[in-house]
């Protein structure tokens, strides 16, 4: 009987501990990445700001055949937005709408997950000598539990390899490679 009770109270002093640690994790988490891209930047903003375009470079486009994507009547720029249906579970549902942008040198896009919460990209488009530096961003808000602030220690892990697909399909696009 004593065993158990230890082992109880020792469970309860690890949950304690993995909970305080966790309320101590950042509530925010940002995954960042970029790429130059042998072109001006006139010639890759509109692959970004135009949600249909996206479907050419979207490291997530080609994961399910079967999803389904919807469009509003605005086809590029602040206002336009896209929804997603899918029964994978790498694409899942969700929506997105650019509510910011300054032609050629940046956007901002609000996403929603649905349950699994939501988030702000940010695209940069930065020029010099005919090449362009493309950065994208995301930021997300975890929560104010731990369990979602220890989750977004993998954030990098998770998102980070597919916005470098993403990058890099965008750079062959772009440069016809």
């Amino acid at each position: 009987m004593k065993f158990i009770v230890r082992l109880l109270g020792l469970l309860v002093v690890l949950i304690a501990v993995l909970a305080g640690v966790g309320m101590l994790l950042p509530r925010e988490v940002t995954v960042e990445r970029w790429t130059q891209i042998n072109a001006p930047a006139e010639e890759i903003y509109p692959l970004v700001a135009n949600l249909k375009a996206n479907e050419a470079w979207s490291p997530w486009a080609g994961l399910d055949p079967q999803a389904s994507y919807t469009y509003n009547d605005i086809a590029e720029g602040v206002g336009a937005t896209m929804a997603w249906a899918s029964e994978s579970p790498d694409v899942g549902n969700g929506s997105m709408e650019i509510t910011q942008a300054t032609e050629n040198e940046a956007l901002t896009v609000a996403l929603d997950f649905g349950d699994m919460g939501g988030g702000t990209a940010f695209w940069e488009f930065e020029e010099a000598a005919g090449t362009t530096t493309a950065t994208w961003r995301l930021q997300a808000d975890m929560g104010a539990g731990p369990i979602g602030r220890w989750l977004g220690l993998k954030m990098d892990d998770w998102v980070g390899a597919d916005y470098e697909r993403g990058l890099s399909n965008l750079k062959a696009l772009v440069e016809g490679s």
